[in-house]
């Protein structure tokens, strides 16, 4: 190539797009250094190149203006002679202006998803002989006038040079873009109490508001700077945070330009070409079959692909990023379905695969498919991204219903089904999903499933949990955390504060019984639960709360003609979400072998559970609960056989459980440190 004097690059429009072709004109810079550049751009983009005094002018363009404006344009741009003309926006202007050397119209790549910086760097690869490609991430230019407007600016706001700025970005030029205003607010107490840190909102004059909503919820600590400064500005305040937490904007491209980690939060567009590039950065998305739609509106209203990227998830990525761990994303699953189908304590036993599949795959859509009526144990869950209700006994009962399920299933798209208790529906649903990875037992129709494991539970070698976790290990899924997690539900949390003030009951003052199960086998006897309650009341002092759901609701009024005192009775009345508030705020909780006990054992709460039943696969060892405090009272009475609910023996293993027993393990619990609540997450 011939001696190259003048080039004009021809740029885009949008601040965070001119961002992204920096690297090219870096680069022109050091291929031809004596060489004179203009660059043509949209009048947004030119406040990003204007401190580059290496560029000899800004040529604004509009794209509204007048054929006879654009006419002279190009006259005024032909007369010029350009040696090069670089496009970036593959238009017909360098055929216009006739330079001697120019880009393609078309450029062909082979990949079909690569970063917009790549992507502008591929179209000067012609001009490539021995150099090599000396600019990879964006640039801003700002001078010292910059630097000291910014460290004025943070002097007056009282913010000294030692403070730990964490520069929040709430805005985009898109609202399907913009993360939930709330989210932020739920973010900032933890970086303004945990970290010490100083909050910094910026965007432009557009984002003032939005950001002072934000502002109002804090008293100190957090300062809106949108409108305030210019982008090369902006990128000198950059230079001095230690974290940038922002939509797709041009902010996150800021961001880049002086490699500072980066929690980008992104929803329709896609972080394979726009994400940031700064060392250390973090994307969170969630991988929904639309995603990513790059359109200007969600056709589905919903913005579901952003309001799924919870808070907690944002606080995990500042910890990472500040212990120097960085998140590794894992893709090999990026829609996953886990089934559960069963019982109230076969779901919450379940809930740490949940937590430990959204560790391993932070940017996936996780869903959930349970029946109505453990529905309430999962929603809310913030790891879990939604539950799938299939109603067997309800409105998917027929085939035709069940077809419906699965067509509406298939939408999904998912990659990953992982079936935890193996039933024949369930079996022939994930079949006719088409989920192409089916992971679960040889039973029940399991030669469906495309991965089978042999189904030894009924040997009961191990915890119910550790069964569950075992399909995570057969995916060589790392397992960090086993335990149990029900959601606290507010609105259920004020019911039951309401409940408790019209019993006089307050926190930790009263135990909560249950003496209903879901079979004959697991039920001690009513007077026992009697002799118990009463002794509580009488010789504790504590009051007694006795709960069961409406079809067990006889065994909690037998509880009731057998006793002395007067217990509160809450037969039926409860949900699942309001049990779970009804038993953290409880002191102890004494049950029958029941899905109540893991609900316990989840929310922090000491349990007595009194087994019966000698199989293996039914046993203390398989379905006991998992809390350090936790007692199990259990007696082998010598049965060679035990025949559970066809017991012909009147369940003598439960009648040998005498009251006593239960009281002196009260004691030991109450004697034991207080009970810790363990954290949510």
């Amino acid at each position: 190539m011939e001696k190259i004097g003048k080039i004009l690059v021809i740029s885009l429009s949008n601040i965070g797009d001119v961002i992204l072709t920096t690297p090219v004109i870096e680069n022109l810079k050091k291929f031809f250094p004596f060489a004179k550049i203009d660059v043509l751009l949209g009048p947004r983009g030119r406040e990003v190149l204007e401190k580059d005094k290496q560029i000899r002018s800004l040529i604004v363009y509009n794209k509204k203006a007048s054929l006879k404006e654009k006419i002279f344009l190009i006259k005024k741009l032909r007369n010029e002679r350009y040696d090069l003309v670089i496009d970036l926006r593959h238009t017909i202007i360098p055929l216009l202006i006739k330079p001697r050397y120019r880009t393609a119209i078309f450029q062909k790549t082979k990949e079909r998803r690569m970063h917009m910086c790549k992507k502008h760097l591929k179209t000067i690869e012609f001009l490539r002989r021995e150099e090599k490609l000396y600019h990879r991430i964006p640039t801003v230019h700002f001078d010292e006038e910059d630097d000291r407007y910014i460290e004025n600016l943070l002097k007056g706001e009282g913010i000294n040079k030692d403070d730990l700025l964490i520069v929040v970005s709430p805005g985009a030029r898109s609202s399907t873009k913009c993360w939930e205003l709330e989210n932020f607010v739920e973010v900032i107490p933890f970086l303004l109490e945990d970290l010490k840190a100083k909050i910094i909102l910026v965007g432009s004059q557009e984002d003032y508001y939005l950001a002072q909503k934000i502002k109002d919820n804090f008293r100190k600590g957090v300062y809106n700077f949108c409108g305030k400064t210019t982008i090369p500005q902006l990128v000198a305040l950059l230079k001095r945070a230690k974290i940038l937490i922002t939509n797709d904007s041009a902010v996150l491209h800021c961001g880049s330009a002086v490699n500072i980690p980066t929690i980008s939060i992104f929803g329709p567009t896609d972080p394979l070409k726009y994400g940031p590039l700064a060392k250390d950065s973090i994307v969170l998305r969630r991988l929904l079959p639309c995603v990513p739609c790059e359109k200007a509106q969600c056709k589905y209203e919903s913005k579901k692909c952003l309001k799924l990227v919870k808070s907690w998830e944002v606080i995990e990525a500042v910890k990472k990023i500040l212990n120097k761990n960085p998140l590794i994303f894992k893709q090999t699953y990026k829609r996953i379905l886990v089934i559960r189908t069963d019982r109230i304590g076969d779901v919450v036993l379940s809930t740490p695969v949940i937590k430990n599949l959204r560790e391993n795959f932070p940017q996936s859509f996780i869903a959930m498919m349970v029946r109505p009526y453990t529905k309430d144990i999962v929603e809310g869950n913030p790891f879990l991204d939604e539950v799938i209700v299939y109603d067997k006994d309800g409105k998917d009962k027929s085939i035709l219903a069940t077809l419906r399920f699965v067509f509406n299933l298939k939408r999904y798209k998912f990659d990953l089904a992982i079936i935890l208790h193996p039933t024949n529906r369930v079996h022939i649903i994930s079949f006719l999903a088409g989920i192409p990875k089916r992971v679960g037992y040889r039973k029940k129709l399991g030669f469906l499933n495309t991965d089978r494991l042999e189904e030894k539970k009924y040997l009961g070698e191990k915890h119910e949990l550790e069964y569950n976790l075992d399909l995570l290990r057969y995916l060589k899924i790392e397992i960090y955390d086993k335990n149990l997690f029900v959601p606290i539900d507010r609105e259920a949390e004020e019911r039951i504060e309401s409940f408790l003030q019209i019993h006089g009951l307050k926190e930790n003052d009263f135990v909560v019984v249950h003496p209903g199960a879901s079979c004959p086998s697991k039920i001690w006897p009513p007077e026992n639960f009697a002799f118990v309650c009463d002794s509580l009341m009488r010789d504790f002092g504590l009051n007694v709360l006795i709960v069961t759901d409406k079809k067990d609701s006889c065994w909690g009024e037998s509880v009731q003609r057998f006793m002395e005192y007067n217990p509160i009775l809450a037969l039926g009345e409860f949900s699942l979400k309001e049990l779970a508030v009804v038993l953290k705020k409880a002191k102890l909780f004494i049950s029958n072998d029941s899905g109540p006990v893991h609900i316990a054992v989840a929310v922090g709460t000491p349990v007595i559970s009194i087994f019966g039943r000698k199989q293996p696969g039914l046993s203390p060892k398989r379905w006991g609960p998992l809390g350090e405090k936790d007692i199990v009272l259990h007696k082998d009475i010598g049965c060679q056989e035990c025949l559970a609910h066809s017991c012909k023996i009147g369940f003598k293993c439960l009648r040998e459980i005498k009251p006593q027993e239960v009281i002196e393990a009260v004691k030991k619990i109450f004697q034991n440190a207080k009970k810790e609540i363990p954290t949510q997450f």
